[in-house]
């Protein structure tokens, strides 16, 4: 399944204000037995998009020069 940050915003906000259950903007709705089970939801939502493509930050390195010496 694939996670949105939008997701992951309607998880965190369920498990700030303590309620069981979340319907997500595709429609989904789960209710979760415990908070404990939305902490681990929460993780693995976070695990998901961490290992997207294109999820990480893109790089950037300065060439390093050396005048000789």
């Amino acid at each position: 399944m694939a996670y949105t940050q939008a997701d992951l915003a309607t998880l965190r906000a369920a498990i700030g204000s303590g309620i069981l259950k979340v319907r997500y903007a595709d429609g989904r709705e789960i209710t979760y037995q415990s908070g404990a089970d939305m902490l681990k939801a929460e993780q693995r939502v976070m695990d998901a998009l961490a290992s997207a493509p294109g999820s990480g930050r893109a790089r950037r390195r300065a060439p390093g020069w050396r005048n000789g010496c």
